[in-house]
Parts: structure tokens; sequence; C-alpha cells
């Protein structure tokens, strides 16, 4: 039996491979590039819109377990993500160009993976996966509303920041170093004293945005807010957010700066970086304007704006079971950010609980279980938890995982247990620790077994 996946993001390649990989045949329906996204620009699948940059990769943050359980788990994405890694101290980031390439290609060569470039407008017969993101075309956005009635949806609106040429930075004015010198020097960092700090704030937060249908403060997402929206919320938000000096020291002067902005490379060529947290919807010719206030970058070349779009998610606690899949129909389910998972890590870890769910339906084996002592159980099991009043997108953390036994008063060594409790447990799933989507059997099956 033939699975459809439809759209070719993060969550629709992850669940695509992962049913590939355990023997199902996949049409995998993707409308990029005759139909581009406004947040869109290349033809490639796997495209990061937002950021280049999977975020922590330590163990004690909860991201960085995400990560390493969909490593254990055979992560197409992940893989991917590893080969076309770039420095970003404790950060996973990757040449955004040459991550999308790969994904793609591996896609387009599975010999189960059949690809179809059309756009998808109805709700398909299950099985179906359908992971066409927070930029989901306005027919098939309009089809799922009907699927569910018309109460399924809610919205947000999405930044992302802009991108500026390595040689238009001032290197007089900034310096290479990570946030407490963790791992390698990977960050450009650009100082601002407090008079600096004050003109920019000013000029920020009464710049001329750009016109967004509907758009008003109070629908944005937190976890992707504007730099503006964000600044003026009170003068010091930005010194405790992404402008927070603490654990960076100028060279110039040996001291703590009182604001600094970080870059981080975008490209394995190091020749373009985005400006991190400085997600905007800021008119283009604002834009340029206020950001070269900050001295390093007075005269910064700017490969890219700014965009803002918005996003649909879907009210997946009244809608979804712990598999992301529709309560009323278990053959059709759902990926990705639209799902109300934030963050290309939870879309990743989605589609290939959606995928690996599926894939047990479709072959009449018993579906995996995936505690709340893991990530990628905490996860689904959070989306779909019918309790939640006022569901919003939600990063993974460590709250929504299950709580050790024992207390450990200090937050690192406590997140570090459940870390490590969540990969012995990810281990004795892996059917006696045997790699992820190898087909493997036994003297007494016929069939193949995978979890």
């Amino acid at each position: 039996m033939k699975v459809k996946v439809i759209g070719a993001g993060l969550a629709g390649c992850e669940a695509a491979w992962q049913l590939a990989q355990r023997g199902i045949e996949v049409d995998l329906y993707e409308m990029k590039p005759h139909k581009m996204s406004p947040a869109h620009h290349s033809p490639d699948f796997a495209e990061l819109v937002c950021s280049n940059s999977l975020r922590g990769d330590r163990l004690e943050n909860a991201v960085g377990l995400l990560k390493e359980e969909l490593r254990r788990v055979g992560s197409l994405i992940l893989q991917c993500a590893e080969a076309t890694r770039v420095e970003a101290g404790g950060a996973l980031a990757v040449d955004r160009e040459g991550f999308a390439a790969m994904v793609t290609e591996k896609i387009r060569t599975h010999p189960s993976i059949t690809v179809i470039d059309q756009e998808v407008t109805e709700v398909p017969e299950g099985p179906v996966i359908i992971a066409t993101g927070p930029l989901t075309s306005d027919g098939l956005s309009k089809a799922i509303g009907e699927y569910f009635g018309q109460t399924g949806y809610l919205h947000f609106f999405d930044a992302a920041a802009p991108l500026v040429t390595a040689e238009s930075i001032d290197m007089n004015l900034a310096w290479w170093q990570s946030r407490y010198d963790r791992g390698t020097p990977d960050y450009i960092n650009c100082a601002m004293n407090k008079e600096q700090y004050e003109a920019f704030m000013q000029e920020l937060t009464t710049a001329e945005e750009a016109e967004v249908h509907g758009f008003e403060d109070k629908n944005v997402f937190e976890g992707c807010m504007p730099v503006e929206v964000m600044a003026r919320r009170g003068f010091e938000t930005l010194r405790y957010g992404p402008l927070k000096p603490v654990g960076l020291t100028d060279p110039n002067t040996g001291k703590e700066p009182y604001a600094v902005v970080q870059l981080r490379q975008d490209n394995a060529a190091k020749t373009v970086f985005n400006l991190v947290g400085f997600q905007t919807h800021l008119k283009f010719g604002e834009q340029k304007r206020v950001f070269s206030m900050i001295p390093a970058l007075k005269n910064a070349e700017f490969v890219r704006y700014g965009v803002m779009h918005q996003n649909t998610f879907l009210q997946s606690p009244k809608l979804l079971d712990r598999y992301y899949a529709d309560r009323r129909n278990p053959m059709v389910a759902f990926a990705g950010q639209m799902t109300g998972v934030e963050g290309y890590v939870e879309s990743t870890a989605s589609g290939y609980l959606a995928a690996v769910a599926m894939a047990a339906k479709v072959q009449g084996r018993e579906l995996p279980d995936f505690p709340k002592t893991t990530a990628i159980g905490a996860l689904g099991l959070y989306v779909s938890d019918e309790s939640v009043e006022n569901f919003q997108p939600m990063n993974i953390n460590f709250s929504i995982i299950a709580p050790l036994e024992q207390r450990i008063r200090k937050k690192a060594e406590k997140n570090l247990a459940i870390a490590n409790r969540s990969l012995a447990i990810i281990d004795t799933l892996k059917d006696n620790k045997r790699p992820t989507g190898v087909l493997t059997f036994s003297k007494k099956q016929k069939n193949p077994r995978f979890f």
C-alpha cells in the first residue's frame, strides 16, 4: 500500500524517508518550484526560512536531547545537518543551501519515493501525512479547514532575519567569540555602547513597518518575534534578549559591552551572515537604515532583508492523537509546524513519529510507544493533550518531559539526568540496538521488524 506525503519541508522529507526505509512506497507531493510561498526562494526541499540554526547541541538543553534522540533513531534531517554543519559554538547550524540540496538529493534518489511536483488542494484519502507547514497554500488550507469543520485553525505571524555579506562587516569594531568562550569562537559580535543603543532603540521602535494583513503585536508567536515588536516591550528588553552582552568581552575595551548584536554564519564559505534574533517586518529601506546604525554594520551589504508572513497551525489537542493523526481517522495524519510544534528540530521529530506510526498501521504492526520520558514522545503527547486550554506553538522543553523521581537541585545536572534516562529508553526501543530503518528478520519471522 502506498502512502502519500504532502509537502517536502523538514517534516515531510523526514516522514517520506522513514516510510521508505521501512519498505513502504511513498508518493511525495511538493508544489515547488511551480508555486512558491512568499517566504521560500529555492526549489530544493527542506528549505530553512527563519534561520540556519537547529539550536543548542548540549544534552542539558531540551532541543539538544531531541536532536540526539533523532540521531539515534536514524533521522535523515539530522544526518544531512551533521554533513553540512558550520561552526556555531554550542549550536548546530548548517550551510543552508548545502543542507537543502543534500536532503533533496537523498529524497529524489530513494527507490521507494516518487516525487510529484504539483500542488495538492484537497485532503486526500488515507493513508496520508500532510506536512505542508505553516505556509500551507490557500487552496489546501481551505480544504483542511473544511475537513475539520473550520474550527481547527489558529493563526500567528512569523518573521525571518536579514542576511549581510561578511566582507561588509567592519571587523575593526567587531570580533569573533562564542558566549562564555564555549567551544570555538563562531559568532561575530558587534558591540554598542549606551548612547549607541539608545539611538538605535529610538529608531527601531519608530521605524516604518511593512503592511501585513491582519497583523497585531498580540498575534506574534514569542519564539519568532520581530525585533521591533520586542523592542516596544521596554528599553531593556533587547539587552536581556538577542542583544544580551553577558559572557562576551569587547577586545577594544577589555570589558563587557553595553549591548551586543551577534552574527552567525549562514553558509559553509562564511561569506554570508545572519543577524541573530533580528526577525523583522520593517520595510526594506527601514531595515537598512536602522540596522546600519549598529557600528560594525554601518556599511553592511544586505543580501536578503527580513520578511514577515502569516503562519497557520491546527488546534491540535482537539483534533490529533499522540501520533499526530486525526482522532476520527488515524490513516490521515499531520506533521510539522502546522501541528503546533515550533522549530525545525521539533518539526522533524513530528514527521518521524507520524511516519513510524503510519508505517505500523499500514503493515499491521503494533504502534511504537515513545513515552513521556522521551523528548519525541513528550512532544507528541503535548500536542495531543486535551487538557491544554490555550494551545500555542511549543518548542521542546524539559517541562513537558516526565520529571525524575529523585530530586536534583542543580538545573543542569537534573536536565542531564533526564536526558540520560531518555536516551537509555530510546536505545531499548531500537530492537536490541539494531540501526533504525534497517530491515531485520528473526528466524521465526516472515515480516520485517521496526519500531
